[in-house]
């Protein structure tokens, strides 16, 4: 399955997330969101509106949540 963390810069809910990811050896992409318009677009038609988005196969979330991140590792 493939994970992809939307991220902004000096977002400290995306820094927890992505640190949470690591210490759990789940491999994942980042995409910064103020760069890439088309990705900006994608988070918002979900429904969302503040980094992070993961999007983790069908699943996705908002904020950092160590629940779905454990649901990851197991």
């Amino acid at each position: 399955m493939s994970i992809t963390v939307y991220s902004k810069p000096a977002c400290v809910q995306c820094t927890a997330t992505t640190r949470a990811l690591d210490a759990k050896g789940i491999s994942y992409d980042v995409v910064d969101l103020t760069e890439d318009n088309a990705a900006l677009s994608h988070v918002t038609e979900l429904g969302y509106r503040q980094a992070p988005v993961v999007v983790a196969g069908a699943d996705h979330w908002s904020g950092f949540r160590p629940d779905m991140i454990a649901r990851l590792a197991s």
